[in-house]
């Protein structure tokens, strides 16, 4: 048995990833002339679903015989209809010219003269039409060939075109990304409209074949980097990838850390901008979410906005959410190292103040901040599971009663009260929803630092999220670009937000190709 188990073990370690791919695909098939045989093949091999479209009818006043395959709800049955076995009938009745009698020579007929669909191609490979079919494509047989015609009839219905609900603006666009990977292109490429735009089209998921477009501007991008991304997305080597997160987690440069490395949007105004910065896109059909690469941490705590307000408001704004994601991070712990080790650092009104409060309260500084926090964490995530107007209020309506019944139990003091809600209210000024996660996460490192070590505890933690963040990288690119390393140029649009007309280059740290983005001089 353990034998058998080893001898298993080194025949993988031989072909790795090409054993398993051949396990995986499909096998390949190839179309036989007779149609009744490709038609009970596609029986056999899709299960004779209730939903697969065979319509068979004979081509003009000959007695050749066509099948068109297609699924239900995958194809647009209107356009089956009118351009394909109407524009046939039409076309083929109303003709002076003869059918030709040789079955190639009316796929030939058919592809060249008659059918006026935009995409059309020609196949042999039964395998490749499946694959077509499984993707809204309708295949169209000619009885005696051994080509098919594969026509583009996709029209499924999609959600309609709605405001980001994880990104809202005050100032800015209201359109966002859907779950269809076509009108996804659309919206970018009506921001984009540059001749340099690319979109590459693959797919992933040896069971699944999820499409994946990656958008780039090929004469901005540092193509070092391109190359990266593909080599990454080309290692995917699983059965299904039903969401971008999946594609995240794979490219990630380091699994353990809790900071994304990829940044997840659904506004194309956001991905247009990346873009003309010299960034990646990563487009998955079926979700709403696309990746921008590579991501830094002054990309996660800017927001559209900062660029469609004037330059003072825009650096005020930035300016307040630094300070929250101190504040989110480090409030907790502050208050639990000055309580516990350091009250002589609090003004002499203030920690009599705080003392009073906390007379009578039966647990120390961690453990009424680490019960305060968790149960903030738990009204977090209720409020987010529940539908929309229930989990407003139970955010709301809980977070009142726990904290008033907390503190006139005396549990908790109304210090603590006090601060629970700023670092609440300070997480949700995080643009990133994947940031402000990360940033919950080490509060509770924070936190058992400043419980052990009191202000040294913080500063150490401090220094160790830093030390972190300083290797840590987005697929090569330093995560702290342009303080780590220093990049004196792109400071201007890092913490403050200067003028538009000072930003006349592209960031440094992504080594585009053309680093200029405004070739005029001076505006004054």
């Amino acid at each position: 048995m353990m034998r058998k188990f080893f001898a298993q073990r080194r025949k993988k370690k031989t072909s790795p990833f090409s054993q398993h791919m051949q396990q995986r695909q499909t096998p390949e098939l190839t179309l036989s002339p007779n149609l009744a045989d490709n038609l009970e093949l596609f029986r056999t091999l899709l299960g004779n679903p209730h939903d697969l479209l065979i319509r068979t009818f004979l081509i003009g006043n000959t007695n050749h015989t066509c099948a068109v395959i297609a699924l239900d709800g995958l194809a647009d049955s209107d356009m089956l209809h009118n351009q394909v076995l109407g524009h046939i009938q039409l076309m083929i009745s109303t003709s002076e010219k003869s059918v030709p009698p040789e079955p190639d020579e009316i796929i030939q007929l058919l592809f060249e003269e008659v059918l006026s669909v935009v995409e059309i191609k020609k196949e042999t490979s039964l395998t490749a039409a499946l694959d077509c079919i499984l993707s809204g494509d309708t295949a169209l047989f000619v009885d005696g060939s051994s080509e098919l015609i594969l026509i583009d009839s996709k029209g499924w219905k999609t959600r309609g075109i709605e405001e980001p609900v994880s990104e809202g603006l005050v100032r800015g666009p209201r359109d966002g990304f859907t779950e269809s990977i076509r009108d996804n292109t659309v919206r970018i490429r009506r921001r984009v409209k540059d001749p340099n735009l690319r979109f590459e089209s693959s797919w992933v998921g040896t069971r699944s074949k999820t499409e994946l477009i990656i958008a780039y501007i090929d004469d901005i991008v540092d193509h070092e980097m391109l190359d990266e991304v593909r080599r990454r997305i080309a290692t995917i080597d699983i059965d299904e990838v039903e969401e971008s997160g999946f594609i995240e987690q794979w490219i990630e440069d380091d699994f353990l850390s809790p900071f994304p490395q990829a940044h997840n949007t659904e506004r194309p105004d956001k991905v247009s901008a990346s873009l003309f910065q010299g960034r990646v896109a990563i487009l998955l059909d079926g979700t709403p979410m696309v990746l921008i690469l590579p991501v830094t941490i002054g990309l996660l705590l800017h927001s559209p906005e900062d660029y469609y307000e004037r330059w003072i408001v825009g650096t005020l704004t930035r300016l307040l959410r630094y300070l929250a994601a101190f504040f989110a991070v480090f409030s907790p712990s502050l208050y639990i190292a000055l309580v516990t080790f350091h009250p002589g650092l609090i003004p002499s009104d203030l920690a009599f103040s705080i003392a009073a409060t906390r007379d009578g309260v039966p647990f120390p500084a961690f453990i009424e901040s680490l019960m305060m926090i968790t149960t903030m964490e738990l009204l977090q995530e209720a409020g987010l599971r529940l539908p929309k107007p229930i989990g407003q209020t139970v955010g709301i309506v809980g977070g009142l009663v726990i904290g008033d019944a907390a503190v006139s139990a005396g549990i908790v003091s109304p210090v603590m009260v006090i601060v629970v809600a700023l670092t609440a209210i300070s997480s949700f000024a995080i643009p990133s929803f994947q940031l402000a996660i990360a940033f919950r996460m080490i509060r509770f490192f924070a936190m058992f630092g400043a419980a052990i070590f009191g202000i040294y505890g913080v500063i150490l933690s401090l220094i160790a999220i830093m030390i972190h963040l300083s290797n840590l990288t987005s697929i090569g690119y330093p995560y702290l670009a342009p303080l780590a390393p220093q990049m004196p140029r792109d400071w201007k649009d890092l913490i403050l937000r200067a003028p538009v007309t000072f930003l006349k280059e592209r960031p440094q740290a992504l080594h585009p190709e053309d680093e200029i983005r405004m070739r005029t001089g001076d505006s004054k």
